[in-house]
């Protein structure tokens, strides 16, 4: 069934009105009918099966159904910290990231970045990125919508991790470096034996991921003083937009998401 996001002053008590691109895609791509039911969530609280009563190309308005619960969120809120890769790669990672189960996105610039960063487009890529999110939790059926935060700088990030429960950043010494290097699950495995995850219980994580050149041994350093513990992922080099979907989905699976721990 079809699934739309909506602000919650557009989720009433019996009914739900839909605008814009949602209230066109429904009747002038999907021809929907009166009579034809969606799922409608506010991403916050609520979330409903509604059947669709009037409709034009600018406006929709249903009626509430069936309350359903909001169920679909994975029990490890993950924020993903991209550092910037060059060309499209970051709308990949956002894309499948959603669908994966991201509870948000924070890209970053960093020492080895590609990329020129252009703040003064920071705005309408802010816009697409979220409208990407928007697209990808519909069409994955999330409960919520995940945050995509303006970019960071090396210190704003620095500064960040000790918002987080947990905070890995994958390196790549870790992968193929001596003997004793830590992969991301022998990393899960230290924070349940410490106490810092709880098995069952929620949490936050931030997974830190560097741009197409990696990151520099000053900034390997200076993370993990912030307190941020390095991962690999295993023996192979992964491309920047790679290695961030790679930990996310090692992630929902040690947090039983996917049938694991």
């Amino acid at each position: 069934m079809q699934r739309y996001f909506v602000t919650p002053e557009q989720f009433g008590e019996l009914t739900v009105v839909l605008r814009g691109e949602d209230a066109h895609h429904m009747v002038k791509v999907m021809r929907m009918k009166s009579g034809d039911e969606v799922i409608v969530t506010d991403g916050v609280s609520r979330e409903a099966r509604v059947a669709l009563k009037e409709l034009t190309p600018s406006e929709v308005t249903a009626e509430v159904v069936e309350e359903l619960p909001m169920d679909r969120e994975p029990l490890w809120q993950v924020t993903v910290a991209q550092g910037l890769p060059k060309g499209d790669k970051m709308e990949l990672v956002i894309q499948k990231g959603t669908e994966l189960g991201a509870a948000a996105f924070l890209p970053f610039q960093s020492e080895r970045m590609v990329v020129q960063y252009d703040a003064r487009k920071e705005a309408k890529r802010l816009e697409r990125w979220s409208r990407i999110v928007k697209e990808a939790a519909e069409q994955s059926h999330r409960s919520r919508l995940p945050a995509v935060h303006e970019v960071h700088s090396w210190k704003q990030l620095i500064a960040a991790v000790a918002d987080y429960d947990l905070a890995l950043f994958c390196y790549e010494a870790e992968g193929h470096g001596p003997s004793g290097a830590s992969g991301l699950g022998d990393r899960i495995r230290q924070a349940r034996e410490s106490g810092v995850l709880k098995e069952g219980e929620p949490h936050s994580v931030l997974l830190v991921v560097g741009p197409e050149g990696g990151f520099s041994a000053r900034e390997a350093e200076e993370i993990q003083g912030a307190g941020a513990m390095a991962a690999g992922l295993g023996r192979r080099i992964l491309r920047a937009e790679t290695a961030g979907l790679a930990g996310l989905a090692a992630l929902m699976y040690e947090s039983g998401e996917m049938g694991g721990r």
